[in-house]
């Protein structure tokens, strides 16, 4: 073996320091990192790359921003961005706009020190570096990224922090596989030569999940991104390690573990995937010792009988109590004998109600071998063959065997018979291999210290999970928690900082390839210190041999809060500016895995929390709900729906599509239509544009700045004016309130609502009348209010859809560098309730006279009269001043148009329509205005014979025997469902003719 180092007292090498570069240019193994991903590489390129260097820190606080260094700031150049193109195009403006942002350093968190708001800080859950962007990843950076853009506009310094995970089984799995199409093997090489492969695999490739990350429009800061093997986090992993050590939380020892053979790697219990799978139950005779009787037994692994040690019972089974205390003969195994024992684990109902005690080869076989004292047999080597112990059948696979030893029991008439059977089969996460439980030396943290002040911390409100029932699921988990396997037999990760000390150099070279067993060593920093630590413990002459094994990668993840900011360096800038975190977000499925040991790494290595909030948002389904998987055929890639829609309808779609918590579906449909949502906001940009154009620059400065942040300014304004602007002003609150609670999906849905109804659809239209009427005064106080509105709007849609905001922003000539560090818009701004109201009123008399001309299909250009009745004099007289409004949105004559006190004569006498808006409130439509009598009965007669025909086909087949003795009931119900809705139209028909017909009589008279 050649994979470990004995250190001479002589040579002191820093940990993690390599020998030297290999010349990869003129090594022949240079082929293996020639471009792979080669499509998804080809569809990034054209987007900004170039991430900072992993260590750039400090804080800027001269500056409002950290401008990168070597490039210079892009202009906004607001004069050639006031003409917008007809239509918006995502893909041109996305990268352009992301581009500036990230050269200007726009998301460096700015006015550190410099302000009296707190900080928001939240560390992005680092994707592998073997990552490609999937819809998890897109959930994720859409939140976060609304959270940081929301805290970064109400002026709190933000920081998001950016960076990879070193995945050391995936990674080292992708290295692996692509030195095996070339006939490569690991093992033909020294480990310094693989791990740096590994490195200049992550140089060129392990870039690529960030670049994809820009594409979503991620604003975090990569001037500070960090990775996982960076040697400022390596140096916190050393740390962290050496003070669980001498609090003795670390030690090594011999248990059961989850062996991955593919990998020869232990992985951790929650890297472990139980699946239903259809399997065999095989039924075998047990040989009494000293009798005739022998005892059959169910299993589902056959090939394990050759490691039983006991046979165990239920201590209440009468069909065996008599065996408990006799021996029983293993079969194939040349007459080894184990106890019968007794214990209330067995279920008397399952199989034959007699368990085999297999050890070394399952979880609950090995607790109950600890507690009868039972020998421990492992019958496998670390690749999953059989080993020595199997006999005859060493060398076998796991299957092999398997099959071969029910052959030869058969043989022998110890098989009885099999069966089908579901089992729950234990697969990699990783490689989908079946997981051998199997007893090894591993290093492992004693967690039941560490997971009490991570409950204490959550049960005492200093933490707060939303939603709060995932509060019991945390709690449940710690409350439970086993010991942390945290080795693991790689060869990519953190090496750990352990050291066996050997008293000479041969006997330290005869010590490389085992695994050290009883031998002391020392536990240090790095390799200096842990020569200090052996010299006073064991004198000069030591020599030093380095554990081979590396720390689970959710080790380092668990420091990621805080080893990203500098720690254990707490007099860091970063550290002191910015720990501890406000937020973390990320999937409820990593609960576990990573949210719970930061928690705990957190609390007792920087004694405070990591984070004030854990937020978890849920997995991303298909539209029917399913899980995305490539066996369904069902997986959607983020990128290729950022090609087609653009980055801010897919970000919308995630944002609103759920709760907190909640699993979303994921439907193109909505995407599609939040992609006309992008057009609908160009579109209204476009419009209030085009209404300040040609205004001098006086005017325009004037009327960008002008706001109606007091109850005068609002009351100066007329009714459509003073309703848009206080509705805004409300919608500005509870948006803020939805937001800061993290309730994105309301806050973006009530958005929605106000944008499309109030804001496009009503008051643009409503404002056109004063734009377009001949007044210039009203017609600039309609556009004061218009780019007043639509600028606030900016800001509350630019969490959500970032690009084509900061676009339609850029066209303006609003004051600041970019709408992402513009001021959130005030709360608690001045609003007019009756106003609201009674241009509600407004709204609901234009419905109800818009519902009146689809009823009588009044043509769409055909203007109607119409005598609007309102009791209460001041609703009336507020109306009337939007006499041009109405008459504009209901399609009303305007000369024709009045609002009255009463009812309009003859209003009983059929001639009109009356229809009630509300209290006091009521619209009469002359019908002569409404319809040409004699038109519209032509009209209805033919579209009465229609439907005569279409009811005597239905009655036809109703009345044939023949139909209702042959057809299918559901096709004779059908046909019955047809009759009644003919019936009812032709009803419609006929009440619609004759009141044509009085109408017409009357005009006749």
């Amino acid at each position: 073996m050649h994979n470990q180092r004995i250190t001479d007292p002589h040579q002191h090498h820093h940990q993690g320091m390599r020998t030297g570069r290999i010349p990869w240019k003129n090594n022949a193994r240079w082929k293996l990192f020639q471009p792979w991903y080669a499509s998804a590489c080809e569809r990034t390129k054209n987007h900004p790359s170039n991430p900072r260097g992993c260590h750039a820190r400090g804080i800027s606080r001269a500056r409002t921003h950290a401008v990168r260094e070597d490039q210079p700031p892009v202009p906004r150049n607001t004069e050639e961005n006031t003409e917008l193109d007809k239509n918006y195009h995502a893909k041109q403006v996305e990268s352009k706009l992301y581009e500036r942002w990230e050269k200007n350093g726009l998301f460096a968190p700015h006015n550190v020190g410099q302000t009296d708001q707190p900080p928001f800080v939240m560390c992005m859950p680092p994707p592998n570096v073997t990552g490609k962007l999937h819809m998890g990843h897109a959930m994720f950076v859409t939140l976060q990224d609304i959270m940081a853009r929301y805290a970064r506009m109400k002026g709190r310094p933000t920081l998001w922090l950016p960076g990879t995970d070193h995945a050391g089984i995936a990674t080292q799995l992708v290295v692996e596989k692509m030195m095996a199409e070339q006939g490569i093997r690991r093992t033909d090489m020294k480990r310094e030569e693989f791990v740096e492969k590994v490195w200049e695999w992550k140089r060129q490739y392990g870039g690529f999940i960030t670049q994809q990350l820009r594409r979503m429009g991620a604003s975090c800061d990569w001037s500070r991104e960090r990775f996982t093997l960076d040697a400022r986090l390596s140096e916190a992993v050393a740390e962290a390690f050496v003070r669980l050590d001498e609090k003795g939380l670390i030690y090594r020892g011999s248990y059961m573990v989850n062996w991955s053979p593919h990998l020869q790697t232990a992985v951790s219990d929650l890297e472990v995937e139980y699946r239903d799978e259809e399997g065999t139950l095989y039924f075998f005779n047990y040989p009494i010792v000293g009798s005739e009787e022998s005892l059959q037994i169910a299993t589902t692994r056959p090939e394990t009988i050759l490691g039983d040690t006991a046979i165990a019972v239920h201590p209440e089974d009468d069909r065996y109590r008599h065996l408990v205390g006799e021996r029983a003969v293993v079969p194939m195994s040349d007459g080894r004998q184990i106890p019968i024992i007794a214990d209330e684990y067995v279920d008397p109902e399952f199989g034959t109600g007699a368990l085999k005690i297999t050890p070394g080869h399952d979880p609950n076989d090995y607790a109950l071998g600890k507690k009868f004292d039972l020998e421990i047999i492992s019958i496998m080597n670390k690749d999953g063959t059989m080993n020595e112990n199997a006999a005859s059948y060493a060398g076998l696979t796991r299957e092999e065997c398997r099959s071969q030893l029910w052959k030869d029991m058969d043989k022998a008439g110890l098989a009885v018979r099999t069966e089908k059977h579901t089992n729950r089969v234990p697969r990699s996460q990783r490689g989908g291999e079946v997981i051998e439980p199997m007893v090894s030396e591993q290093w492992f943290v004693r967690m039941e210290e560490l997971a009490k002040p991570a409950l204490d911390a959550v049960h005492k409100g200093e933490v707060r999970i939303v939603p709060e029932r995932f509060e019991k699921v945390y709690f449940n988990w710690l409350t439970g928690i086993k010991d942390w396997c945290i080795s693991r037999q790689l060869w990519w990760g953190h090496r750990i900082p352990v050291w066996y000390v050997y008293s000479t150099a041969e006997m330290a070279e005869t010590s490389i390839g085992t695994t050290h067993s009883g031998r002391p060593y020392v536990v240090a920093r790095n390799e200096q210190e842990a020569f200090e630590k052996a010299r006073r413990t064991h004198g000069d002459g030591v020599y030093l041999v380095q554990e081979t094994d590396v720390l689970d990668t959710w080790f380092s993840s668990g420091l990621w809060p805080f080893s990203t900011l500098g720690w254990p360096d707490v007099d860091d800038p970063d550290f002191k500016a910015f720990y501890p975190t406000q937020m973390l977000e990320t999937g409820h499925d990593i609960l576990f895995f990573w949210v719970a040991r930061m928690m705990m790494m957190g609390i007792e290595l920087t004694g405070k929390a990591p984070f004030d909030t854990i937020f978890l948002h849920g997995l991303v389904r298909d539209e029917e709900g399913r899980k995305m998987s490539k066996s369904l055929g069902n997986v959607i890639d983020p990128l290729d729906v950022v090609d087609e829609y653009g980055a801010d309808a897919l970000r919308f779609s995630l944002a609103t599509g759920t709760t907190p918590g909640q699993d979303i579906n994921l439907s193109m449909s909505r995407v599609e239509a939040n992609r006309n949502l992008s057009t609908k906001l160009w579109n209204a940009g476009k419009f209030v544009l085009s209404n300040v154009k040609g205004l001098s620059n006086e005017e325009l400065s004037a009327l960008v700045a002008r706001k109606f942040d007091t109850s005068a300014s609002l009351a100066d304004l007329p009714l459509a004016e003073r309703w848009i602007v206080s509705s805004l002003h409300m919608l500005v609150d509870h948006v803020s309130e939805c937001n800061d609670r993290h309730d994105f999906g309301e806050s973006g849905r009530a958005l929605y609502d106000f944008f499309w109804g109030e804001f496009a659809d009503w008051y643009i239209e409503s404002s056109k009348s004063r734009l377009y009427g001949g007044d210039a005064e009203a017609a600039m106080v309609s556009r004061t209010v218009l780019v007043y509105c639509f600028h606030e709007l900016l800001k509350l849609w630019h969490p959500f859809m970032p690009f084509v905001t900061e676009e339609l922003w850029n066209a303006f000539p609003f004051e600041g560098e970019s709408l992402m560090v513009d001021r959130w818009p005030e709360s608690d701004l001045p609003r007019d309730g009756t106003s609201v109201a009674q241009y509600d009123v407004l709204k609901a008399s234009v419905r109800s006279i818009r519902n009146a001309r689809s009823e009588y299909n009044v043509e769409p250009r055909r203007k109607i009269p119409a005598c609007v009745v309102i009791e209460d004099g001041s609703l009336c007289r507020e109306l009337m001043k939007e006499h041009d409004v109405v008459a504009s949105l209901s399609r009303v004559d305007p000369a024709r148009l009045e609002f009255v006190h009463q009812p309009p004569e003859g209003a009983d006498d059929g001639s009109w329509v009356q229809l009630v808006v509300g209290d006091g409130v009521e619209v009469f439509l002359p019908l002569a205005g409404l319809a040409d009598p004699a038109k519209e009965m032509a009209r209805l007669e033919k579209q009465a014979g229609k439907l005569d025909k279409e009811l005597a086909a239905c009655m036809g087949r109703l009345g044939s025997s023949s139909f209702l003795e042959k057809a299918p009931e559901a096709v004779v119900e059908k046909v019955k469902a047809e009759k009644q809705e003919v019936e009812e139209k032709l009803k419609a028909v006929s009440g619609r003719l004759a009141l044509m017909k009085e109408l017409l009589d009357k005009q006749m008279a």
